[in-house]
């Protein structure tokens, strides 16, 4: 029998060989929550009375959704988390460090080949390096800090190959925007991705970071993707643990295999209020947008914000355009310090927040009024995701939004295309 990567991983962790639909106790490499779960996943571990954590080296809480803390309720949340890392020596990542998502990897906690579990949906991220990760319960992951192990549904595979090369103006989040329309948002209900070709050969690693972030929004438990020289140099910079790439088999078993060729892929927008209304920027361009938020644990990164940077170097924001920018780490922020990206966006008449989730979850930063409309590079459009039911949000890469701050309303960034 030959097998998958999700199958090979779960196989290596579990102690015997898998096969999807298999269900098996698996040891987990690292697990974490965030301040919107870490409370839940403390009071359910007490629930247990459990006197200690199974290892306090494999897991840590990052205070990111809500930071700094918008009201006495969440500041006792923080504090909770606070005062149960100095009882049990856990790792506490605190107000201003960034987004878990992005921590996780930059700080070394994943490798090649890990099992990671998070208390977050978008814990699918770390599968870009070959890591199958995932995201559960606040009391699933509360009985791994117990025990360092879970239970799992060995899932069947869908393989994407994606190929072709982008033209200027066109990135991942456009990539993984097309893939979601196409096969919905539930195209891959409880299923492992796979994605392979030249598109995502060409991409960075950060790059590839924000494809396998929004596996989980067409449904899949994790997205993965084979680990090349890219891979193991970016894990090998970040991480002392041993990096041990883990490959499908040739003639591995899938449910669905999908074949793409994005050369002439135009940049994507997914409109008000799924993820997987997704179409060419030109059915949407010149549609009125009151706030741009380009950040989260989606676009984030060094690269996302240079992208941004060079849109927006020299020129101001529309008149009466909320531009706000959130580097997903406090790293990111003082490496886009050091190359003026931080002037750049205020003197283009942006707001440059503290690191972490920003506007994204709508608890406070950039909270829409209602009847606003929002261009964000986060992963979710969902009808008061960013804090108002009343207002609407629209998705697309860090060089739309810059665009569309520029204008005033959906831009082609394709248009920008000697400053890209």
């Amino acid at each position: 029998m030959r097998q998958t990567i999700a199958e090979k991983i779960l196989s290596k962790h579990s102690g015997k060989r898998v096969r999807a639909g298999d269900i098996v106790i698996a040891d987990v490499d690292f697990c974490f929550g965030q301040d919107g779960t870490s409370g839940m996943i403390i009071d359910s571990f007490k629930k247990m009375g459990t006197e200690k954590v199974f290892d306090k080296d494999i897991f840590c809480m990052v205070l990111d959704h809500s930071c700094p803390s918008p009201n006495i309720g969440v500041s006792a949340i923080h504090n909770k988390i606070r005062m149960f890392s100095k009882e049990h020596g856990v790792k506490v990542f605190d107000v201003g460090r960034g987004v878990c998502h992005q921590l996780v990897p930059e700080t070394g906690f994943v490798t090649c080949g890990d099992l990671v579990l998070g208390a977050d949906s978008h814990t699918c991220t770390y599968g870009a390096i070959n890591a199958l990760s995932t995201g559960v319960g606040s009391t699933d992951l509360a009985i791994t800090l117990a025990s360092g192990k879970n239970w799992f549904v060995v899932p069947e595979t869908i393989k994407m190959n994606v190929n072709g090369s982008l033209g200027k103006g066109v990135y991942s989040k456009d990539v993984i925007l097309y893939l979601i329309g196409d096969i919905g948002a539930d195209g891959a209900t409880y299923k492992s991705v796979e994605f392979y070709g030249d598109i995502i050969s060409e991409m960075s690693v950060e790059a590839r970071f924000t494809i396998s972030n929004m596996a989980v929004e067409m449904g899949a438990k994790c997205g993965l993707m084979k680990a090349d020289k890219k891979t193991t140099d970016w894990v090998k910079r970040h991480s002392i643990r041993e990096c041990i790439p883990v490959s499908a088999d040739e003639d591995a078993k899938y449910v669905d295999i999908r074949d793409y060729d994005l050369s002439e892929l135009p940049p994507q927008v997914a409109k008000p209020h799924t993820v997987d209304s997704v179409c060419p920027v030109e059915e949407v361009e010149g549609t009125h947008i009151d706030e741009v938020n380009i950040g989260t644990c989606t676009n984030g990164r060094l690269e996302d914000l240079e992208i941004a940077a060079k849109i927006l170097k020299g020129r101001k924001i529309a008149k009466g355009m909320k531009l706000i920018i959130t580097p997903a780490s406090r790293r990111i922020a003082l490496e886009c310090l050091k190359r003026g990206y931080v002037e750049t966006f205020i003197n283009a008449g942006g707001i440059v927040n503290n690191p972490g989730c920003g506007p994204c979850v709508g608890t406070h930063q950039g909270v829409l009024a209602d009847g606003e409309n929002a261009f964000s590079t986060a992963n979710r459009n969902f009808k008061g995701r960013m804090g108002n039911p009343n207002s609407n949000i629209y998705l697309g890469s860090p060089a739309t939004a810059a665009a569309t701050a520029l204008e005033g309303k959906i831009a082609d960034p394709r248009e920008h295309k000697r400053r890209l």
